[in-house]
């Protein structure tokens, strides 16, 4: 089985060499780069299966890095470390498509759990056994991630994917929002809830072409997708 390849971005130096040290005691392949530049061209000279983002970088901050990673690949998973609390900046990685946040001061082990609680999902999404959904006028490819109507072909995130798969799945049904949260998410917290209703409101646009087809908040409950009976 070949190791998962991380892209560990960190401008402390003896932090990033303690971390570049543990995951590969861990079993990972980390490749470590010290400023936003020079992640971004690692980012475009190899193939990388994860990346661990800090926020605060020369040249080139965790935020920018992320957004120019997202432009070449949607799905790479992405983990940020801020030193950073206030919502608004967590909420901000997790609008460009950050997957998951650690905040320093933080734990090795809380690191390891997070990377792997992220990777159990990616690993559960590509072993679905329904990769195809009809959503009204839509068809949702959960394997490519993608969500078309008329010829109009959506490349979905990582994120976006994983919370409309499980809409999908219980269509007509109310998808409990703890249950959400723990599953995509892994914790049921106030930040990790905002980003929850973020991606609520960028799937609800992108499902807008097919007035059938809608997403309604279940006061006290959770969501629940509509759409036509067959």
């Amino acid at each position: 089985m070949e190791k998962v390849k991380i892209l560990l971005c960190e401008d402390d130096e003896n932090l990033g060499m303690l971390l570049n040290e543990y995951l590969q005691t861990k079993g990972f392949e980390t490749e470590l780069c010290l400023d936003g530049e020079a992640g971004y061209k690692a980012f475009t000279s190899n193939s990388y299966d994860f990346c661990i983002l800090d926020v605060m970088m020369p040249k080139k901050d965790g935020f920018l890095l992320a957004q120019d990673i997202r432009k070449l690949n949607s799905n790479v998973p992405i983990l940020f470390l801020t030193a950073k609390t206030l919502k608004e900046d967590v909420l901000e990685g997790f609008k460009i498509g950050g997957d998951d946040y650690v905040t320093k001061p933080f734990s090795m082990e809380e690191l390891l759990y997070r990377i792997e609680a992220i990777l159990r999902r990616i690993c559960v999404k590509k072993s679905r056994i329904t990769s195809e959904y009809k959503l009204g006028k839509f068809t949702f490819d959960t394997q490519k991630q993608l969500l078309i109507i008329d010829g109009k072909v959506t490349k979905l995130t990582t994120k976006e994917c994983e919370l409309l798969t499980m809409l999908a799945q219980n269509a007509n049904n109310i998808l409990e929002r703890n249950y959400a949260l723990k599953t995509i998410w892994v914790e049921d917290n106030y930040f990790n809830a905002r980003s929850m209703d973020v991606y609520i409101t960028k799937l609800r646009k992108l499902l807008k072409d097919d007035p059938n087809v809608e997403i309604i908040n279940i006061h006290g409950k959770g969501y629940k997708l509509i759409i036509p009976n067959e």
